[in-house]
């Protein structure tokens, strides 16, 4: 994999986790909203940091469909999924949430099975179908 590559990775892991912070930062801003009064929730947007957050999930979804042009899901979804140790930081620093023991536990489960996904090739090679029609003499060697 280039250094491209790794950088779009990288970035899926951040936009993500930064993008999904914001959008918690600005609901608890905003307070509850329930489907009774879901107009309330399109005021929500014009909210700073639910409208940074929606933008960096912008950023997420444009370097994920990259990520998912070269790479297949089953290596670009586990190999991103450290995002989820800089989302329980960001949780912990910058929305203040208290995290068990359980949930670091569950956070280093998921970062060791990231280094066994990531060890894999990032995509799958399929054979190439042969265009030409099978002929008598192919039929007898098979």
């Amino acid at each position: 994999m280039t250094f491209r590559k790794y950088l779009v990775l990288a970035g899926i892991m951040v936009f993500a986790a930064v993008g999904d912070s914001l959008l918690s930062h600005g609901m608890r801003q905003i307070g509850s909203i329930s489907l009774a009064e879901w107009r309330s929730a399109m005021f929500a947007i014009f909210n700073p940091s639910v409208a940074l957050g929606i933008l960096f999930l912008i950023a997420f979804f444009v370097t994920y469909t990259m990520a998912l042009s070269w790479a297949d899901l089953t290596y670009v979804l586990p190999a991103t999924s450290l995002g989820y140790v800089l989302l329980a930081f960001l949780a912990k620093f910058f929305l203040h949430e208290q995290i068990t023991t359980t949930r670091w536990l569950g956070i280093l489960l998921i970062s060791l099975g990231v280094g066994f996904v990531t060890q894999g090739p990032a995509l799958t090679e399929h054979p190439k179908p042969s265009c030409l029609p099978e002929t008598a003499e192919t039929q007898v060697k098979s």
